[in-house]
This record gives structure tokens, sequence and C-alpha cells, in this order.
């Protein structure tokens, strides 16, 4: 018990870390993802192609090697390398933010073209504006129809923050193999990986609780 007690505090510490990463991530990379679906469906087309193309770099390359690029990486780069030093978790939040940000757009898009066009159709019917049609039947459809999948990948974001790990980035799994190199034994592996389960399970409970309340209104 003793054992227990002695890492699991700066596991904590680790898991505030890992807790701090989502909610910024998730917090900022849900309205940056909207307003990639907005650009990439923008009839202006240097705009569109341009978040197509970022969307379709972010999706095609591993997490992880944004993840090293921004933290290792800007900082190389010839003349404005210099200006682009960040902290190491600013770095990684970064990084974060734009590839759930890409994630999030294609799910927002999805949830746009399931919508009927007869709901276009009815809005204009009842004489609603661009503004109206959009907040008042667009976007809470939208939500509806995207809130599962959003969940989803709520879910792998943090189990994703594990990434930290590999950039250096004092985090849950960086306390724990602090822990099993030190003391030989396996057991902070299992501690950390209640304390993820813990956390996705509190995520699912609560997603799954905004989708009865969205079901039902």
């Amino acid at each position: 018990m003793d054992y227990v007690l002695t890492i699991m505090k700066p596991m904590l510490e680790g898991a505030k870390m890992t807790i701090l990463l989502f909610f910024i991530a998730l917090i900022v990379s849900i309205p940056l993802g909207f307003l990639l679906t907005l650009a990439v469906r923008s009839r202006i087309k240097p705009v569109s192609v341009l978040a197509q193309v970022f969307i379709t770099v972010i999706r095609g390359t591993p997490l992880l090697l944004q993840l090293l690029f921004f933290v290792f990486g800007l900082p190389m780069i010839p003349v404005v390398g210099e200006y682009l030093v960040m902290d190491r978790f600013v770095a990684a939040t970064l990084a974060f933010i734009l590839n759930y940000a890409a994630y999030f757009a294609e799910i927002f898009r999805g949830g746009l073209l399931a919508i009927d066009k007869g709901q276009y159709e009815a809005a204009q019917v009842l004489g609603l504006n661009r503004w109206q049609t959009t907040t008042k039947i667009v976007l809470p459809q939208m939500f509806r129809i995207a809130l599962p999948a959003v969940a989803n990948e709520s879910v792998t974001l943090v189990k994703d923050t594990a990434l930290l790990y590999a950039v250096a980035v004092p985090e849950l799994l960086h306390f724990a193999q602090t822990a099993v190199n030190r003391d030989f034994t396996i057991f902070p592996y299992f501690l950390a990986g209640v304390i993820y389960l813990a956390i996705t399970l509190l995520l699912t409970f609560f997603f799954k609780w905004l989708e009865k309340r969205f079901k039902y209104e």
C-alpha cells in the first residue's frame, strides 16, 4: 500500500498534464474543425483547396511525426527557426489541435452531408435567412449526427496523449515508465492503465448522457 501511495502522487501529477492537454486540444480543435469544414465548402476556390490540402496532409501523416516536427523540427527551419522555438508542451498541444481539427472537420462535413436538402427548402418556405437556417436548423442537426463520431475521437484523444512521452513531456506514461525503470516492476503500467481507463469511462458516460439529451430534444 505504501508503494502505491509513493508512485501515485507523481503519476497523478502526470495525469493532470494529460487532462490539461486533452481539454485544451478538444476545446480548440472542435471549433477549428468546424471552420475548416466551412472553408472546404467555401465558394472561394483557393480557400477551399488550401483547407482540403491541409486536411489531407494532416490525416495522411502520423500524429507522432507531427509531434516530432512541431517540437524538434520547427526550430531547425532555416532563417525563421529561431523564432519558432516553443515550450515542448505548447508545441505538442499545437500539433494535437491541428491534427484533431482535421479529423473533426471530416466528421462535421459528414454531418452536413447527412442533412436532407428538404430541410434547406423548408427553411426557405418559412422565410428564414441564411444565418437563421444555419443556427436553428443546420447546426443542431449536424451536431446530433456528428456526436457519436466526436465522442469516439475524444476518447481516442485521451489515449493519444500518451504520445507526449515520445517528446519528453512529463505526462502520465512518463512517470509510469520512470517508476518501472527504477523499481523493476510492471505495476506502474497497470496503475497507469487504470487511470487512463477511468478518464475514458468518465468521458464515455458524459457523451452517452449528451447523446440521450439531444435524442429527446
